[in-house]
């Protein structure tokens, strides 16, 4: 039997059948993804092959096999620094939430998310959330980074969950496809789902006033269908975002305005660091290229991989712990 992983706790994973049914399932033996060191080998979004068993207190089932996936996009592992954990699989898009304030959203984990997203070839939309709390000057930094990523070429939506500014716009880009939803805890992904399907009823807390940091309220990543034809992945919210497995050479490729220019450096092999007759340190200077931008560049390059620990760490260590068996 054939079906749809919609939630994994590290240990079971719940998997969608092709009739519709949910069934609890368990991993048989140890899988291991050929080029792929991960602490969970089964993510949600994986398509798999299972087949069910009868318990005297329910039916459940073993999962055999995991199918090709089209795509997915990891962190770094938590617990096992040389290891990756696959937070969704087999992904149309990608939904970066970003709150200015409430809590603060740095430009560092903008673009290590965006990178590991063209990394990984999954579309991503930065998604301004919360913009019903913007006051005067808030709002011209929310403004001004809504437009450095425009002009990259990244699609960005305001949006307000309390008010209702934006979610129709949202729900018609989601129509049909399987997206994903991601930022740091308290930006308003589960509020913004409940706006778009109330029925789920997905459970929300307020920020700390205190650290201005949200209060973790999705444990282990899951899939929801939504009543409009869409499926929506939602994660974990995440402090920050390890960069996984990128050679210095490749990193500036997954910067689309470095990749637009890197040809017409002098060198090569260029780092756009110290290097002369470099292009994107031309831009740079035009102001043609985002000063935040260049600096994320920077520190990925040099390996700062400072703040990527993730709020909670239970799906990372269920997973490790079942990998380990």
């Amino acid at each position: 039997m054939t079906g749809i992983v919609y939630k994994s706790t590290g240990s079971w994973y719940t998997v969608k059948s092709e009739k519709g049914d949910f069934i609890e399932c368990r991993m048989k033996g140890k899988f291991r993804m050929k080029g792929i060191k991960s602490t969970n080998p089964i993510a949600v979004g994986d398509i798999v092959d299972y087949e069910l068993e009868q318990t005297s207190d329910a039916v459940t089932g073993t999962i055999f096999n995991i199918h090709e996936r089209k795509n997915y996009i990891v962190r770094k592992s938590v617990n096992l620094s040389k290891q990756i954990h696959i937070i969704a699989s087999n992904i149309d898009q990608v939904f970066l939430l970003i709150t200015i304030n409430n809590p603060p959203t740095t430009t560092s984990f903008i673009d290590r998310f965006l990178v590991t997203a063209e990394a990984y070839g999954i579309e991503a939309v930065l998604i301004f959330n919360k913009i019903d709390t913007l006051d005067e000057n808030t709002l011209d930094e929310q403004l001004y980074l809504q437009h450095i990523y425009q002009e990259i070429g990244y699609k960005c939506l305001r949006i307000s969950s309390t008010e209702n500014k934006g979610v129709d716009k949202l729900k018609e880009m989601m129509v049909g496809k399987v997206s994903m939803f991601s930022g740091h805890s308290g930006v308003g992904k589960s509020t913004l789902v409940n706006a778009m399907e109330p029925s789920l009823h997905l459970k929300t807390t307020v920020i700390s006033e205190q650290s201005k940091q949200g209060q973790h309220t999705t444990t282990f990543a899951e899939m929801y269908d939504l009543s409009f034809n869409a499926q929506i992945i939602d994660t974990p919210g995440i402090k920050g975002f390890g960069i996984v497995d990128m050679e210095p050479s490749e990193i500036s490729g997954y910067f689309p305005e470095f990749f637009r220019l890197k040809d017409q450096c002098k060198f090569n092999n260029c780092l756009h660091k110290e290097e002369p007759h470099c292009a994107i340190k031309a831009a740079l200077e035009k102001d043609e290229i985002a000063w935040s931008r260049y600096n994320s560049y920077l520190k990925i390059l040099e390996g700062d991989e400072e703040h990527y620990r993730t709020d909670t760490y239970g799906d990372d260590r269920a997973a490790s712990d079942e990998t380990r068996k």
